[in-house]
């Protein structure tokens, strides 16, 4: 019998693996991005004091309604320039 991967458990872990090699400041934040199957969501985040400094995902309305469909490639590019522009906006370079 084939076993089927727990595709959650190997992202939980890979994760673990990135966080304990990198972490945000205050003067270089990190930017994390998840991608589910139906949508994208990114956050800057300050780990040093803990907060999401910036945040953008294609479940927001006014986003989602410049999209066509909130999981493809044309998706990701856009929440990337939206994320960009909040972060320039909130003084983070």
């Amino acid at each position: 019998m084939v076993n089927k991967a727990d595709t959650n458990k190997a992202r939980l872990k890979r994760h673990k693996r990135v966080r304990g090699k990198i972490s945000g400041t205050a003067s270089r934040p990190r930017l994390c991005v998840y991608r589910s199957l139906d949508n994208i969501y990114a956050q800057v985040i300050d780990d040093a004091a803990g907060k999401t400094l910036v945040s953008a995902s294609t479940v927001e309305k006014k986003i989602a309604s410049e999209l066509e469909k909130t999981n493809n490639v044309a998706a990701a590019e856009y929440l990337g320039k939206v994320i960009a522009e909040r972060a320039k906006a909130a003084g983070i370079d």
